[in-house]
């Protein structure tokens, strides 16, 4: 059951025994497959209802993200931590459990995830607003402003497959920074391009954390966690193995 009395108008995600599997759709050669599954998800390997192989890569987890949360996910590779992202993201569905989510939703999983090689910079822009599901105004609106914080100039002009790796990174992050939402889902701290833009990124990514009602944010960084996040929630094998608040004082001493 879901709690009762909660203001309508907050962002929050209620999880309830949220699972997900992926199945293992040959069964051939089962103890490889065990060994490599086990490797590379970290998930367990069980049966579905219907005596087939899966992997459990999320298994039963219960958690409450009200307003002014900023959760930080850790745990070793293959822990859960980029498939309860993808989850919160709308990407994968529960196969177990409910799952509620209040408010709007961005993701910043990928940056250059979406980006069309043989399209415009500006067309891109586009395309990448449209996927966003932003309306053509709204994109017309951003669309100067995102041009401008590239830096990339006549280059919009030209597509993408032109572009260095380091060109890329600019207008894909200039993209996904421009969104505006309630809840905020990362994969990482994003640290792109050269010292001076690296600078004006981490002040406009900085800005989006800042505005954002829930921050949910996977990272390898203890210091990260404790600098940004006021929760901290440690996955392992699918599982939640703790689950603690992180408090003012100790956040200030870092």
């Amino acid at each position: 059951m879901f709690p009762t009395g909660c203001d309508p108008l907050s962002a929050s995600i209620i999880a309830r025994d949220v699972s997900v599997e992926f199945p293992i759709y040959e069964n051939s050669h089962r103890s490889l497959k065990k060994a490599v599954f086990n490797l590379s998800t970290g998930g367990k390997i069980g049966q579905d209802a219907k005596h087939h192989s899966v992997v459990r890569a999320l298994d039963g987890l219960n958690f409450d993200f009200q307003e002014g949360a900023r959760v930080g996910l850790v745990g070793h590779n293959g822990s859960g931590k980029s498939t309860l992202l993808r989850v919160l993201s709308g990407v994968y569905a529960p196969v177990h459990g409910d799952l509620k989510i209040q408010g709007k939703v961005a993701s910043i999983l990928d940056v250059s995830m979406g980006l069309d090689p043989d399209a415009t910079g500006f067309e891109n822009i586009y395309l990448r607003g449209i996927l966003d599901g932003l309306t053509p105004a709204t994109i017309r609106n951003k669309t100067d402003e995102i041009a401008d914080f590239t830096d990339l100039g006549d280059f919009l002009n030209l597509p993408v497959r032109t572009y260095s790796s380091g060109m890329v990174l600019r207008l894909a992050f200039a993209i996904s920074t421009s969104i505006d939402a309630d809840i905020l889902i990362m994969d990482e701290w994003l640290n792109v391009g050269d010292a001076e833009f690296s600078a004006k990124a981490a002040v406009r990514l900085g800005s989006l954390v800042d505005k954002a009602s829930i921050l949910v944010i996977a990272t390898h960084d203890p210091n990260l966690v404790a600098k940004i996040c006021n929760r901290r929630i440690h996955l392992q094998h699918g599982r939640i193995i703790e689950d603690e608040i992180i408090s003012t004082a100790a956040r200030k001493s870092i």
